[in-house]
């Protein structure tokens, strides 16, 4: 079994309200719901980063060969 390390936070009355109705409604347990909820944001916030720097990148190249492009597109 995973090891779990508890900790305190703090969200607005309507939040819990619903997250408390989600879990009943999907059988699990909130600290679940959570944990997922976490884990879906840092996936989502870890992916973002490679999606800016290929744009990054990609606006460098842009800029320097954007000649070259326009004559490969004909």
């Amino acid at each position: 079994m995973n090891a779990r390390v508890k900790f305190a936070t703090q969200v607005s009355p309507e939040l819990l309200g619903k997250l408390r109705s989600l879990a009943d409604k999907e059988g699990r347990q909130i600290q679940a719901l959570v944990e997922e909820a976490i884990g879906d944001l840092i996936e989502k916030k870890v992916a973002e980063r490679p999606q800016t720097d290929a744009m990054t990148i990609f606006e460098a190249s842009h800029a320097r060969y954007a000649s070259l492009y326009e004559r490969l597109a004909k």
